[in-house]
């Protein structure tokens, strides 16, 4: 069974792992006053400070206001440091069990009977169920889904494939006239189950619509049915078009037609398959129906987030140390002063 996986980032930046820690920097203007009030206990103690004036100029403390805010800086920096900065990605991967799907469009002659609207506008039967066949595949992004035309006899006209943009280039390729005419529905179903054999998804189905009764091909439609059952394959048959007489252009000229449908057919075709029989009449019932088919074969969607982290606090902890160091060997050395 292929399990399409799919990683789409959905958050990024910069966060505190433990910002509470953040909270001990209202420590600082206290530790500031306390370390202002406190100094060293007097050496010598004078009667009077005028008696000093005689030992010279006054000298002025090297880096007095560096050293007080040395030990600060440091603390300051070891709490940055324990509020654990970080850098993140957030990843969703999404896996899912597919469905593979054919679709086989009928495009014989009679498909070019303009007994649909779409936009208030009348179209003919292949051009409605082109246009809901696309959305319909719009709708299902991690379907492998392949296309079969079929008329007197089937052609590929899409390999099974999970690129839809393909698949939709590969529809508008789709014309009638392109084999000989017929309505080989039997010789279709068979076509199709052939290219869903041997493949490895949960389920494999065939949506097939046509406007016409098997009129050409080798093989019964029913037996066809039977056999593509035989290979885990469900049948959904959708009849489309109106009943009447119409008038279609052909090779030789415009020519009389009078519908006919196989109903009993279709309806025993989707019963061997474990699938529905539809009928459809106008493009609103064409475009319900693939949402039935669309709601009935759903795709099993798992998901999983992950979270990648990038730890930042080593470096206001390596800040904290070097200065913490520097106030140490500092006060002991270069910065202390003697009388």
């Amino acid at each position: 069974m292929y399990e399409p996986s799919l990683g789409v980032i959905i958050d990024s930046g910069f966060r505190l792992a433990l910002p509470w820690a953040l909270a001990l920097w209202l420590l600082i203007p206290l530790l500031m006053v306390l370390r202002g009030r406190s100094g060293q206990q007097a050496a010598v103690v004078f009667s009077s400070l005028h008696l000093l004036n005689r030992l010279g100029p006054k000298a002025k403390a090297r880096a007095g206001g560096l050293r007080v805010a040395l030990p600060i800086l440091v603390f300051a920096l070891g709490i940055a440091a324990l509020s654990r900065p970080q850098i993140f990605n957030a990843d969703e991967s999404i896996t899912e069990s597919g469905i593979e799907m054919i679709v086989a469009i009928d495009v014989s002659r009679s498909m070019e009977v303009d007994d649909f609207r779409i936009d208030g506008r009348p179209v003919n039967r292949l051009i409605a169920a082109k246009k809901v066949t696309r959305d319909f595949i719009r709708g299902r992004q991690t379907d492998r889904i392949g296309l079969i035309a079929f008329a007197g006899r089937p052609y590929l006209a899409s390999p099974i494939t999970l690129d839809h943009e393909w698949l939709e280039e590969s529809m508008n390729r789709v014309k009638i006239g392109l084999v000989e005419d017929g309505t080989a529905i039997g010789s279709a179903i068979a076509s199709a189950a052939k290219r869903l054999d041997k493949r490895t998804a949960k389920s494999k189905v065939i949506v097939l619509l046509t406007d016409g009764v098997n009129n050409a091909g080798q093989l019964n439609p029913v037996m066809a049915a039977k056999l593509a059952k035989t290979l885990g394959v469900k049948i959904y048959t959708i009849a489309v078009g109106s009943y009447g007489d119409f008038t279609v252009n052909t090779p030789r000229g415009p020519q009389k037609l009078v519908q006919e449908f196989d109903e009993e057919t279709l309806k025993e075709i989707a019963q061997i398959g474990e699938g529905e029989f539809f009928r459809a009449q106008d493009t609103g019932g064409l475009e319900r129906i693939f949402e039935l088919i669309d709601g009935m074969e759903k795709t099993e969607v798992r998901s999983r987030i992950s979270i990648e982290t990038r730890e930042l606090f080593q470096w206001p902890a390596a800040l904290a140390l070097v200065l913490g160091l520097l106030s140490v060997v500092g006060g002991e050395t270069f910065w202390r002063r003697f009388p």
